[in-house]
């Protein structure tokens, strides 16, 4: 379980994070999301313990990461700027990770396979793609079978085969029960991907809920559709709740639970009753006030 309490980061006078409060439950994935600046690479950095916090506390299994016993058994992480030596091979970079975190190296060929590096693996890395390297991070972070996964942009110079390759293995992960927080600005992307979103805006979080709830709050309509379409509008003016619409299609601003109750109180049969939804996109926009995504 990945948990942050009251996290704080300052530089001088600038603050990157400033209170923020989540808790990201096992077996699922879990999206963070915000503009530029908002704090999302400064939060990952602090709690892989590459950044000291100002205050508060960034935990994993209640413990802060360089007090896990096996960090890279329990956690696995790509970093958007993830540094290569040039010369080495793909293979000798996962060889020296293994070493640097007394891992054996016996599953770094079968890793490359995985990732889709078997034939590159011992090409020059300064000669991959950046998607190619992108695929050799996601194999330095399974080196030690971890139990969750910290990722920030893995789908960065991915092509539209591997995004798919990336979401395909990123489900089947959490799917035994792992646990994936992704930072990611492909909104699209996040919207098919994960469970439930983090938001965060100048280093608060603004929002923590499923993607469900999220879209549907932003929507916060209702379609509905119903043979007595005339009787029900009068039903619903009744309750204050005003609705438009022609022939027997009607669309309101009231949620759907409370349409449906009306037109249950008055024996009115509906066809169609729908809540409509924002997309993630336009959700995050309204939240973060149009701020850019990083």
């Amino acid at each position: 379980m990945i948990e942050v309490v009251d996290l704080r980061k300052r530089y001088r006078k600038a603050t990157a994070v400033d209170g923020l409060t989540f808790m990201v439950r096992d077996g699922c994935i879990s999206g963070f999301l915000g503009p530029n600046g908002a704090g999302k690479t400064t939060t990952l950095r602090i709690l892989l313990g590459l950044v000291h916090p100002t205050s508060g506390r960034a935990t994993i299994d209640g413990h802060r990461y360089r007090a896990l016993e096996r960090p890279l058994g329990r956690v696995g992480a790509v970093l958007e700027a993830s540094n290569y030596h040039p010369k080495r091979s793909g293979r000798n970079h996962l060889r020296a990770l293994a070493a640097a975190g007394e891992i054996q190296p016996a599953r770094i060929d079968e890793l490359l396979d995985f990732v889709g590096l078997g034939r590159a693996g011992r090409r020059a890395v300064g000669g991959y793609s950046l998607g190619m390297r992108q695929r050799l991070s996601v194999a330095g972070a399974l080196l030690g079978d971890p139990q969750i996964l910290l990722l920030d942009e893995p789908a960065n110079g991915l092509d539209p085969e591997g995004i798919r390759w990336l979401r395909d293995f990123l489900r089947g992960f959490a799917g035994e029960g792992k646990t994936v927080f992704i930072s990611s600005h492909v909104l699209g992307e996040m919207q098919q991907l994960v469970d439930e979103v983090v938001i965060i805006h100048h280093g608060r979080l603004v929002a923590h809920e499923t993607v469900g709830e999220l879209t549907a709050r932003a929507a916060g309509g209702t379609r509905l559709r119903s043979p007595q379409a005339a009787r029900l509008r009068e039903a619903l003016e009744r309750e204050g709740i005003d609705a438009r619409g022609e022939g027997d299609r009607l669309v309101t601003a009231a949620p759907s639970e409370r349409v449906g109750e009306v037109a249950a109180a008055n024996g009115i049969v509906l066809h169609e009753l729908a809540a409509d939804t924002a997309s993630l996109e336009e959700a995050f926009l309204e939240l973060t006030a149009g701020g850019g995504i990083e």
